[in-house]
């Protein structure tokens, strides 16, 4: 009995150590066979990236084909994207531009390009609304607001480019509409003549009566309103000689005016002044101008004169200079045929009269005629601006109180002066498209025929030493024709 537990505890003890080498062998065979090759997600599963377009301030649904585990995108400022189901994601277009979603399922990952364009302004659905069936794009680029597309007439160019500048008038309109056939020309050349005539009228009338200088009598006298020069008076020197007194002096005239009359008996005298003067003055000024389409040009015939400006603290006077003269400023616009003008013409002139003296300066006064209209014409067509009238009438008098006002003789102290002038300005001006020219359609320039120097006057063969024109032997001239032998081959 005792021999059969002691074998059955030792066949236990074989099996056992037969199970653990058998456990170990498997457990190494296990550990240095490969791996089995789990697939990880990913996006190269044959698809190309999809497109999402969106347009800035608008939402949409993406749906997915497995549950959604991640997200990420490149820009959040762009665009974002927030999951709401296992298999939704709402993207938001926040500002045009272009970034990149990638969405990560459990096994799966998906990319999509999501474009994000400018929003829908409020002046593109104006124009759509009020112009149907017109393709007009609206897109603002800085502070420049651009139209761009295809129109079907020129007032639907001119009318949009007019709503836009309404509703951004603090932004640049670049109208890029384009019209059936294309636009011929983008420069404008503006033919303006400037025609002023001015007519001056004046008339003086005035009496200043006066005595010599030792007086009529015993009276010594001068009447004058001030108005025109008269007698002045010098010293008066009395002389007694064998108990008799006489009286010496002089009179200075500024002006003998028109009528100078003087008895020398009574020794009264008298200056009239009857005048009258009309004259006549015309002006013309031909301009041209190119400008390009939508720029400004301008043109001054004139010129500038000094104005001092004294500084208030310092006392300093430094200068400034005005111009003055014929100007033009004009932009054009051109829809196809048509060109609209925004013409502003301006003539001034210099006017001594009305200016003031400054520091002991004298700076005159400015005569100036302008106009500012916008007018619509074909190539070739001419607008005139005319009636810009001035009429100027003064009239100065001046009398002596209490004589003037006597009967008859009272017009002998009362003096007066008149002065009349109109002005007339008109401007006529054609608009017409140009283009460079080529090469071979320049004009030549105008010559003189003939030759510069004649032959007959031969300035090298006065030189001391002699010489020709070129430093060269004389050309043997034919008498009968007067040119060298050489030409005549």
């Amino acid at each position: 009995m005792t021999h059969a537990r002691k074998g059955d505890a030792r066949l236990t003890r074989i099996v056992a150590l037969l199970g653990y080498i058998l456990l170990v062998g498997a457990v190494r065979v296990v550990a240095e066979s490969p791996m089995p090759q789990v697939p990880l997600p990913t996006a190269e599963t044959g698809r190309a990236s999809e497109r999402i377009t969106l347009t800035a301030g608008q939402s949409t649904v993406l749906l997915t084909d497995f549950d959604v585990v991640r997200i990420a995108i490149t820009n959040p400022e762009v665009a974002d994207a927030v999951v709401v189901a296992p298999r939704e994601l709402l993207v938001d277009g926040k500002m045009s531009g272009t970034v990149t979603l990638i969405v990560w399922g459990a096994a799966e990952r998906v990319q999509y390009d999501v474009v994000v364009e400018p929003p829908v302004t409020t002046l593109q659905q104006q124009l759509q609304q009020l112009f149907p069936g017109e393709n007009i794009q609206v897109s603002a680029i800085g502070e420049a607001v651009v139209l761009s597309g295809n129109v079907s007439s020129n007032g639907v160019m001119l009318r949009a480019g007019e709503i836009a500048q309404a509703s951004s008038p603090d932004s640049r309109i670049i109208n890029m509409l384009e019209l059936p056939g294309g636009m011929l020309s983008q420069q404008v050349m503006l033919q303006v003549r400037f025609a002023e005539v001015n007519r001056r009228a004046l008339s003086e009338l005035g009496i200043s009566m006066f005595t010599g200088p030792t007086g009529a009598g015993d009276y010594i006298a001068r009447s004058s309103t001030q108005q025109f020069a008269s007698t002045e008076f010098g010293d008066l020197e009395r002389t007694e000689v064998d108990d008799a007194i006489s009286l010496s002096g002089s009179s200075t005239f500024g002006d003998f005016l028109n009528l100078f009359i003087f008895n020398t008996k009574h020794n009264v005298g008298a200056l009239i002044k009857v005048l009258e003067s009309g004259g006549y003055f015309q002006s013309l000024a031909e301009p041209n101008l190119i400008a390009y389409n939508g720029q400004e040009a301008s043109f001054l015939a004139g010129g500038e004169f000094p104005i001092p400006i004294v500084q208030g603290a310092t006392g300093t006077v430094t200068i400034v200079y005005k111009e003055f003269g014929v100007r033009l400023t004009f932009m054009p616009i051109i829809a196809g045929d048509i060109i609209r003008l925004t013409v502003s013409p301006e003539v001034s002139s210099l006017d001594f009269n009305n200016g003031i003296t400054l520091s002991g300066f004298r700076v005159p006064a400015l005569i100036t005629r302008r106009a500012h209209t916008t007018v619509e014409l074909r190539d070739g067509q001419t607008f005139a601006i005319a009636g810009l009238l001035s009429n100027v009438s003064q009239e100065d008098r001046a009398a002596i109180p209490f004589l003037s006002k006597l009967p008859i003789i009272g017009n002998l102290f009362k003096s007066r002066s008149r002065r009349q002038e109109q002005t007339e300005l008109m401007v006529l001006i054609t608009p017409r498209l140009v283009r460079p020219l080529d090469p071979d359609e320049v004009p030549p320039l105008p010559t003189v025929p003939g030759r510069f120097l004649p032959p007959d006057d031969n300035i090298g063969a006065q030189l001391e030493g002699g010489g020709g024109p070129v430093d060269a032997p004389l050309a043997q001239i034919d008498p009968a024709t007067g040119t060298p032998a050489a030409e005549q081959r």
